[in-house]
């Protein structure tokens, strides 16, 4: 079946047509690197990362941009509190943003650009506004014309007045409209700040996207994606101020964003004590189970993060990893090769829920498999189906035996050597000792599974 995205632009399902087939342009706006990813940042990079990998797979080519913003007021402001270099601070919170989404076995973007190394081609992307009119120049700061661009709000489906009155717009006496955006304004000494023509200063936000989208995919590209909360202003400005550089030409083609994230019913923040970050939750879970959780509720829609819905998501890993056990010795058939249900699921704008329906129908049958052949046609199909997904990604014992940051009462080594004994109170048929080993060890978190002649263990 055809591509299928649900377009923010139109707000209608589209088929996916490409500019190239031979070469796809996807951009997704990433972190702004001053504190550790929550578990709101977590649910674009988990669903712009399955994208990217089922475009993979329908295109020779594909040419994902996330960016790192590390030119910012609340950087700015940060670091001030920690009373660290800014540049401290970006490098050390961008390396803990790549620890915790690799986690999450999110593939890295094929271009990760950084604000600070796109200066130039943010200032030659605003003398070129200033050039057409669209841009102006007051007391230090330059600023995007809202009025120059008639269509301004088409993203967001809200004229100029609401989107005025809705906004938080910084009222400035330089302003010519309340809603004209900042492209560049002026730094103080103690402030990262660049020579411009306008004078020492540094780019807006906004700018800075439509900058390095440009740099790497062109004037126009496929598809911009992001967190429904980007869509006003950011998004819409993004739209404003590179269709007015370049004479009218159309931005990206697709909008594709995902929903809000909530708490426990309740939205995420400080002040309610509900806020999560990323690394606290791998300090419950396994990443690929905080990943699969998210996995259960399509992406346009609001997702409820409660601790019932992690812990159902480890127990079908738990599940999936088990029936992979099973056949560890089964070498899998057509291992690259996604069955049409899946792929379907996916291509209907990752209908990411009905793809893990479909990933429970092959382990089951996977399961009941009774002959080689079935064994490692249904194994193929599972881990094929798997990797577009991003899930079981790792070795099925080292999935059995994750313990926390925190550690786990016992070690690996005090495990085997219960089973040892255990094994030796068997033998000798003193069962009550090995009941007793056995309760040990599931009180402790470690379940025993007895087979032909071999016990394995997992941790719960």
């Amino acid at each position: 079946m055809p591509l299928v995205f649900y377009n923010t632009l139109t707000r209608h399902k589209e088929t996916f047509v490409p500019l190239d087939p031979d070469r796809i342009g996807m951009y997704v706006c990433g972190p702004t690197v001053y504190d550790r990813a929550h578990i709101g940042n977590a649910r674009p990079v988990i669903v712009f990362d399955v994208l990217y990998r089922l475009l993979k797979r329908l295109y020779p080519t594909v040419v994902y941009v996330r960016n790192i913003t590390d030119v910012d007021d609340k950087i700015n402001a940060r670091a001030a509190e920690n009373g660290e270099p800014i540049s401290a601070l970006t490098a050390r919170t961008t390396q803990a943003f790549h620890d915790d989404i690799a986690a999450l076995n999110a593939l890295p973007p094929d271009v990760e650009p950084r604000a600070t190394a796109h200066i130039p081609q943010m200032v030659a992307f605003i003398g070129e506004l200033i050039e057409r009119g669209h841009a102006y120049e007051a007391e230090g700061h330059v600023l995007f014309s809202v009025a120059s661009m008639p269509g301004y709000g088409k993203l967001s489906g809200r004229s100029q007045d609401e989107l005025i009155a809705g906004a938080r717009v910084e009222i400035a006496a330089y302003k010519k409209n309340p809603a004209d955006f900042v492209l560049w304004k002026p730094s103080t000494d103690d402030l990262p700040g660049w020579d411009s023509p306008w004078g020492r200063g540094r780019p807006g936000w906004h700018i800075e996207c439509s900058a390095m989208s440009r740099e790497y995919l062109g004037v126009t590209f496929d598809i911009h994606g992001g967190g429904l909360d980007l869509v006003f202003p950011h998004h819409e400005n993004e739209i404003a101020q590179s269709t007015c550089a370049h004479a009218g030409q159309p931005y990206a083609r697709y909008w594709l964003h995902n929903g809000w994230l909530l708490i426990e019913g309740e939205k995420m923040s400080k002040s309610l004590g509900n806020f999560l970050t990323v690394r606290d939750l791998l300090d419950q879970a396994p990443g690929e189970a905080i990943r699969l959780a998210m996995l259960t509720t399509h992406y346009h829609q609001p997702f409820d993060w409660t601790a019932e819905v992690l812990k159902q998501a480890r127990a079908t890993l738990d599940r999936l990893y088990l029936a992979l056990r099973a056949v560890a010795d089964i070498h899998p058939e057509n291992r690259d090769v996604v069955p049409l249900e899946v792929m379907a699921a996916l291509e209907d704008d990752l209908n990411t829920p009905l793809a893990m329906a479909h990933l429970h129908e092959i382990a089951t049958n996977l399961n009941k498999s009774q002959t080689d052949e079935e064994k490692a046609e249904w194994k193929g199909a599972l881990l094929a189906s798997a990797d577009v997904l991003g899930l079981l990604q790792q070795d099925v014992e080292a999935w059995f035996r994750w313990t926390p940051a925190s550690g786990a009462t016992l070690s690996d080594a005090q495990v085997d050597d219960l089973i040892a004994r255990r094994l030796d109170a068997r033998k000798s048929k003193d069962f009550a000792e090995a009941d007793r080993i056995r309760k040990e060890l599931a009180d402790n978190g470690v379940l025993l599974e007895d087979g032909a002649g071999v016990t394995t263990w997992r941790r719960s």
